[in-house]
């Protein structure tokens, strides 16, 4: 499943670099091509210059020549920018885990929730929602729907209700009915807006005041199909509200699946998960060799 959602990357990138990697020698005309294709396939101008260098040292230091030993240099020096991540905060041990999901709308972020509510309660965790996306009335009902689907309850208030509170009932709610995970919804926003992303600071605000060490997470959902555009706003949120890890979603619907290694090397963020299909089950945790395998086999 993994290997086709990634179909449309390794299409665009794989194919053509192991032509180039066909030739009859090596020259600079063909690490320029090797560092092009790797920017097409969206790692980012610093990322694949970095992958370039490291290759072409690899290939100069062991005497590198076939497409096979050239391939696994390839595989070894891209699973080296994707460092093991450090255990999610939500495995330790408490009453309650607040967990906050953020980022611009059409990311997918309400059904990624719905995704991640669906998969911890299979682990035998109890989730819970928070609807505090209260800017668009459509997302309210939206999470109220999945919830349904996924049999999970929702706390929600009514549209252009204050999300600070919304979040705090949610605690509330979390505590006297026995629930021990809350996925808070926020408002869809654009970096750039600053009211919103105050807005966003005081949920963080309320569940750092009502929980001990709350969030215990902050997942940043990014749309795999806006590629590197998506890094500038990810940077924003990162500083304003302390980003724990990554959510790339739509991978099956983009041929800009190098855009993992740039998260992980510009952003210092961690990649937690990553969607490959519509299905409720289609949102996995991301394993780098599973993935560069997926990318290049």
């Amino acid at each position: 499943m993994l290997r086709e959602s990634l179909s449309r990357t390794r299409q665009a990138f794989i194919g053509k670099l192991t032509a180039v990697f066909g030739a009859s020698e090596l020259t600079d005309d063909t690490w320029d091509e090797v560092e092009a294709l790797l920017i097409q396939a969206d790692l980012g101008v610093e990322t694949a210059l970095e992958v370039t260098q490291t290759l072409r040292r690899k290939v100069s230091s062991e005497g590198l020549t076939t497409r096979v030993q050239l391939k696994t240099a390839l595989k070894e020096t891209l699973l080296e920018m994707l460092p093991e991540p450090s255990p999610l905060a939500l495995d330790e041990p408490r009453q309650l885990s607040v967990v906050l999901v953020v980022g611009t709308n059409g990311s997918g972020k309400t059904t990624t929730i719905a995704k991640l509510a669906r998969r911890f309660a299979d682990q035998g965790r109890r989730p819970i929602l928070a609807a505090a996306d209260t800017f668009r009335a459509a997302a309210i009902d939206q999470l109220k729907v999945w919830g349904e689907r996924v049999n999970v309850p929702v706390i929600a208030a009514q549209p252009g209700a204050d999300p600070g509170a919304v979040t705090y009932d949610a605690i509330r709610a979390a505590r006297a009915r026995g629930y021990d995970l809350l996925f808070v919804d926020t408002a869809g926003r654009l970096h750039t807006k600053y009211n919103l992303m105050e807005e966003l600071k005081k949920v963080h605000h309320v569940a750092a005041k009502n929980v001990h060490e709350a969030p215990h997470e902050v997942w940043l959902v990014l749309d795999g199909i806006t590629g590197q555009n998506a890094l500038q706003q990810a940077k924003h949120f990162k500083a304003d509200v302390g980003v724990t890890g990554v959510i790339v979603t739509k991978l099956d619907s983009s041929a800009r699946g190098g855009m993992i290694f740039s998260i992980t090397r510009d952003l210092d963020l961690p990649v937690r998960y990553i969607g490959i299909g519509e299905g409720l089950d289609d949102l996995i945790p991301f394993s780098a060799p599973d993935f560069v395998a997926a990318l290049l086999d």
